[in-house]
């Protein structure tokens, strides 16, 4: 019950008729008449009907996208619950400008210096009556190995010039990232300047869909702690703003060598979070006996192991 998906739409300029979206109902219908196809045996769905919590308009505006996504999400990370918000689509469906934003307009920001503009205005109307302490970590993980985007001792002028993340887990089950840096964001001017370092980092080729495709996926964690004013309980949250690389179809795309090597990581780390996310939900349902969730197939999925299961939203 505490995951939601929400689709939204990149606007087309030509529109087709084999599509359609419905705002109202939240839901999205694909219509693949079988003569598209080859073949003298054809026995291929022509219709495909997708059902979600809400379905954004193709005309939203990123203000309401952070309005109707991430807001509710922030709000719970103040209350002291880990969250996550992916980002998830096909390559060049425009994930990381929703998550990130447009560089050349203000009005273009994505949810993340959204959300940290939010967390910090709430804070500070939280006044004296609470002491409020924000970190950062900022995670690549690309085939499956992870690196810190935000370590400040390293020249970088390759993704392997950055410290290699190791997942170390402890008797207790709790998760440790080793080489793994967290940054003090003491106003949001400073937790925007973390974003602006890490994502200059950031892994990204050209392919057949996109000229410039996040090869890798990217981690941006706000750790929030919060004490009140003459107690001692100290409240920790971790809200995770993920931006997964793009799935695409090798078969369609045709890509080669280094291009299609990543390609074949990043599909079967989506794949390893579906089954993650099933696993969750068969687990939440009264009617199923099931007790493994599968997080140490991948290292993404033992990264946020606290922000999927347990206490999240």
């Amino acid at each position: 019950n505490n995951i939601e998906v929400v689709a939204r739409i990149r606007p087309s300029k030509r529109a087709s008729s084999n599509f359609v979206v419905s705002t109202s109902e939240s839901y999205v219908e694909v219509h693949a008449p079988k003569e598209d196809y080859e073949g003298e045996i054809n026995n291929r769905k022509e219709l495909h009907a997708f059902g979600f919590n809400r379905v954004l308009d193709p005309a939203v505006s990123q203000e309401d996208v952070f309005e109707n996504v991430a807001r509710p999400i922030c709000d719970s990370a103040l209350e002291g619950y880990n969250a996550t918000i992916f980002a998830y689509g096909q390559t060049g469906s425009g994930k990381t400008f929703t998550i990130t934003g447009g560089a050349e307009r203000y009005v273009d920001r994505g949810i993340i210096p959204r959300s940290i503009s939010y967390i910090f205005s709430q804070v500070a109307n939280r006044g004296a009556d609470a002491i409020t302490s924000i970190q950062i970590s900022y995670i690549e993980i690309y085939n499956d190995a992870g690196y810190d985007l935000l370590d400040p001792s390293h020249d970088t002028k390759a993704l392997e010039d950055l410290p290699k993340v190791t997942i170390l887990e402890d008797e207790h089950g709790v998760i440790h990232s080793r080489n793994l840096g967290t940054l003090p964001a003491r106003t949001e001017e400073d937790a925007l300047n973390l974003l602006f370092i890490g994502d200059t980092n950031r892994m990204i080729a050209e392919t057949p869909m996109n000229m410039a495709s996040s090869r890798s996926h990217c981690i941006f964690t706000m750790i929030i702690e919060t004490r009140r004013a003459g107690s001692d309980t100290l409240r920790r949250a971790k809200l995770n703003f993920v931006d997964l690389a793009g799935s695409e179809r090798i078969k369609k795309t045709g890509v080669e060598g280094k291009t299609l090597r990543d390609a074949k990581y990043i599909n079967v780390s989506l794949h390893f979070l579906e089954q993650v996310i099933v696993a969750l939900h068969e687990r939440s349902s009264s009617r199923s006996q099931r007790v493994h969730v599968p997080y140490r197939n991948s290292m993404m999925t033992m990264v946020l192991r606290d922000s999927l299961g347990g206490n999240c939203r």
